[in-house]
């Protein structure tokens, strides 16, 4: 089959865009507002795009509180989602009242970082520490704004737990990282396999 995006007629019952482009990490940022109330939202449009300098980016539908935050303190966190924390991550995308925290509607207990105010998931195995690079917002083929924001930071702190770290490396299956799938559909790292890059 084929179908082009500007008609969108796959004639499916559910977009397949997002299970095409799958697995993606999951973006489980926290910030504060200019207040400083905390906030903690997942984003599945997420990934790290450098590695010298270490960077992330993640893209939200919407000028949503976590742009919003990040715009205004230069800060964020990037919490590594896992598999024992999926109902938590989940509760964490409640659409909830501005100021509220999903911190506490999720039952989540935080951690201070060192380099940024905002605070981290405590049960988290991993936390980056992240310092605002840029925000922008995307425009379509035809110039025209669109409701989209993608927010680049430069990881400064990285925190990661004892027991993540298995013959000297963080060990993925360990802590059963969690992904995004299309629809309402995740998945999580129970094994992994290597390749050897070819030579010249």
């Amino acid at each position: 089959m084929f179908y082009t995006t500007e008609a969108n007629d796959h004639g499916l019952p559910h977009n397949p865009f997002k299970a095409i482009v799958s697995p993606r990490p999951i973006g489980w940022i926290s910030t504060l507002d200019g207040e400083g109330r905390p906030n903690l939202a997942p984003y599945s449009f997420f990934n790290a795009v450098s590695d010298a300098p270490p960077t992330v980016m993640f893209a939200s539908s919407g000028y949503k509180d976590t742009v919003s935050n990040v715009d205004a303190t230069g800060e964020f966190v990037c919490n590594f989602a896992s598999h024992d924390l999926s109902a938590e991550m989940n509760a964490s995308s409640a659409p909830l009242a501005h100021g509220e925290s999903e911190f506490e509607r999720a039952g989540l207990i935080t951690a201070p970082s060192l380099l940024v105010k905002a605070s981290r998931v405590a049960k988290a195995y991993a936390a980056l520490e992240c310092k605002h690079l840029f925000t922008r917002r995307l425009n379509d083929l035809d110039g025209k704004d669109t409701n989209s924001w993608v927010v680049f930071g430069q990881v400064v702190g990285v925190h990661i737990a004892e027991e993540a770290i298995v013959d000297g490396r963080f060990d993925v299956t360990r802590v059963r990282a969690l992904s995004r799938l299309g629809y309402m559909d995740y998945a999580v790292v129970d094994e992994v396999f290597q390749l050897a890059r070819p030579g010249a």
